[in-house]
């Protein structure tokens, strides 16, 4: 496997992981890069809302537009998938007791 493809899919799995942690489930993109880098997985602001979309097209997001910034939400299937309860492709699953 190609390392693009790990850090893709390490960073769908923060992504996820981020979203569920606080209240109502929902962040900026603004922080969740800055989540993403502070795991050591740097991506530029471009870079993130491709995975975003990838996200939302699958339907472990929604996107919702405010002003210049996105804002994403996790959805119920995003939440299954950030626990290991579901499985998507292009996800990293998480090891078990993570």
């Amino acid at each position: 496997m190609a390392l693009k493809t790990i850090m893709q899919e390490h960073q769908r799995l923060v992504i996820l992981r981020l979203l569920a942690e606080v209240p109502g489930f929902d962040l900026n993109e603004s922080i969740l890069q800055d989540g993403l880098i502070a795991y050591g997985l740097d991506i530029s602001r471009d870079g993130l809302r491709i995975q975003l979309d990838w996200l939302a097209e699958q339907s472990l997001v929604t996107l919702h537009t405010i002003g210049t910034t996105r804002k994403a939400q996790l959805t119920e299937r995003g939440q299954d998938v950030s626990t290991g309860r579901a499985v998507v492709s292009g996800v990293k699953r998480p090891r078990a007791g993570e």
